[in-house]
């Protein structure tokens, strides 16, 4: 009997018929699959140093169990010092068995190693069913050496399905075992009922400030006040006038 994968074989008894439940597929065939994993890892130092794209291919190749090859550049770019043909990363395209075995041991042998580890973020979709997932240190992995690694550096990986939306590959991930973070129902309720109960609070505080305004409208009463003034001005005027009009009569006497 020919070996199957655990994954590949948990598929095929559980995975197709609780996605065709959930989605409610009529044909098998509708059902999302996982096409191949892509292991990809730049090297931008092995511009100055050739040596780097042989460790890394050594790295990639033990963790993937595939030989891995090098990324050649495209362009010229003299602020790098970079030219046309010269490699400066590393990939590996899992299909297959060999697909299967890498997730199976991403899952149950790598990820758990990863320091203060909570789960994969699930907004890394691509809108197309495709999902990237980065790794920043690759001695989370069992087969890497530490004493004979020259640097700590990571790695994208990337899951290639053949889904339609971005909901179904991220169901069709998680029945395979991959760890997605799990969003607090209650604790999101929790703040949007608090969002709900604060903005009206702001918004009677704000409603209140016109009182100010009302208080310095009562400014002009000062203003009647001194236009009464006046009123003394034509007072000595008029008393100025009879005191001349006495010295006049006088005059003429």
């Amino acid at each position: 009997m020919s070996y199957i994968p655990r994954l590949k074989r948990e598929y095929k008894e559980t995975v197709i018929s609780n996605l065709k439940k959930e989605f409610e597929y009529n044909n098998i065939m509708q059902v999302p699959r996982l096409e191949k994993i892509v292991i990809s890892k730049g090297v931008g130092e092995a511009v100055n140093d050739k040596k780097l794209i042989d460790h890394a291919m050594e790295e990639i190749t033990n963790i993937s169990g595939q030989k891995a090859i090098a990324t050649i550049s495209k362009k010229d770019v003299a602020s790098f010092k970079l030219r046309k043909g010269m490699p400066i990363g590393v990939k590996v395209t899992l299909r297959g068995e060999r697909m299967y075995e890498f997730l199976d041991r991403l899952v149950t042998a790598a990820l758990p190693r990863v320091r203060d580890f909570t789960g994969v973020k699930v907004t890394a979709f691509d809108g197309r069913g495709n999902y990237n997932l980065g790794v920043i240190e690759q001695i989370i992995f069992p087969e890497i050496n530490i004493d004979k690694i020259n640097k700590i550096s990571g790695m994208d990986i990337t899951f290639v399905t053949n889904a339609n939306s971005d909901k179904e590959a991220l169901s069709l991930l998680r029945e395979l075992g991959l760890p997605f973070k799990k969003v607090d129902e209650r604790q999101k309720s929790s703040e949007i009922k608090e969002i709900k109960q604060e903005a009206p609070a702001e918004e009677t505080v704000s409603e209140e400030a016109p009182v100010e305004e009302a208080v310095v409208e009562e400014a002009p009463a000062e203003e009647t006040v001194a236009e009464e003034a006046p009123v003394e001005e034509s007072s000595k005027d008029e008393s100025e006038e009879t005191n001349k009009d006495e010295e006049n009569n006088k005059t003429k006497k």
